[in-house]
């Protein structure tokens, strides 16, 4: 986990944006912690969104092993990658709107990639990071989360000091796109009371 997290590091002072708003979904937001543990300057905010204190941090030992179990099938299966709408991600059908470019962002998927990203996924444990988050912190569930439910977000709202949790309703794990106005509406809430200077 720290390779990606200094790879997103390595980004964020290339393009000389920090300290920045760092915002993360699921595996996106075990990063973005990843990120505010090895480099607390560049981020002054985080954005965590139906994320994880990684698999191991969040999950029963007993799911961790079964999402293991089916990327190793999923990886033995040449013909299908990755399904961008796997069972758990929508709280419904997927949002017809969004299918093609979810198909498209799937069709990059590289095989290596995604088992190293998963199985590091698998291994990660942040949760004595949470107390120690010293930065504004929002926190955005899906109400009908499948993947990383909301007793997940409760716990994060519980450990990370003065953490805000919104809770979208009636969305699964992918809150942002089955909801993007509320989605939208929080996150520019939060930016717009919390500036990068005055943190």
């Amino acid at each position: 986990m720290p390779d990606y997290a200094n790879g997103l590091a390595a980004l964020i002072g290339t393009l000389d944006l920090g300290p920045a708003h760092v915002a993360g979904l699921s595996w996106g937001g075990t990063v973005a912690q990843e990120l505010y543990r090895h480099h607390p300057e560049l981020v002054a905010t985080l954005l965590l969104v139906d994320t994880y204190a990684g698999w191991k941090g969040s999950l029963p030992e007993e799911e961790v092993r079964v999402r293991v179990e089916g990327v190793r099938r999923m990886l033995a299966a040449a013909d299908h990658l990755f399904d961008p709408t796997l069972p758990g991600l929508f709280a419904g059908d997927p949002p017809a709107e969004f299918v093609p470019l979810l198909e498209e962002m799937a069709a990059d998927v590289r095989p290596d990639s995604m088992r190293n990203a998963l199985l590091v996924m698998a291994e990660a444990d942040q949760r004595d990071l949470l107390p120690r988050i010293a930065v504004p912190t929002l926190l955005i569930w899906g109400e009908l989360d499948a993947r990383s439910p909301l007793s997940v977000a409760r716990h994060f709202e519980n450990a990370v000091p003065n953490a805000k949790l919104v809770v979208i309703p009636r969305a699964g794990h992918v809150s942002n796109l089955e909801a993007p106005e509320l989605f939208n509406a929080a996150v520019r809430d939060f930016c717009r009371n919390n500036p990068p200077d005055a943190t």
